[in-house]
């Protein structure tokens, strides 16, 4: 399995590239995410973790990490994407679960376990 610092990492080169050869296009999916992750009446935080949610059902290796990532930069705690992943689980079964350990790892590599 890869590291989830070196998926994220390869993410953002990617959405650097993506950006230069389809500025209009990323434009509109950036203004789309900015309206939809602001604060309003849910945080932009819980929003994350509603993402980070979604991400482990749907199996999806970049949502998981970038989303975990983001979570963490909107001020989610530990506790918070634990409850999180236990959420996805319950709703979702162990595919959820099975895409949580990406979670577990990077948050080691962070040093936030």
């Amino acid at each position: 399995m890869e590291s989830p610092l070196a998926v994220w990492n390869e993410y953002i080169r990617q959405r650097d590239q993506g950006q230069e050869l389809m500025p209009g296009l990323i434009e509109a999916k950036n203004a789309l995410t900015g309206e939809a992750y602001k604060d309003g009446a849910l945080s932009s935080k819980t929003k994350r973790l509603m993402a980070l949610a979604v991400g482990l059902r749907a199996g999806c290796e970049i949502c998981v990490v970038g989303q975990t990532m983001l979570a963490l930069e909107a001020g989610a705690t530990r506790d918070e994407i634990f409850e999180t992943i236990a959420v996805a689980t319950a709703m979702g079964g162990t595919p959820g679960l099975a895409e949580s350990y990406r979670v577990i790892r990077l948050l080691e590599e962070l040093g936030k376990l």
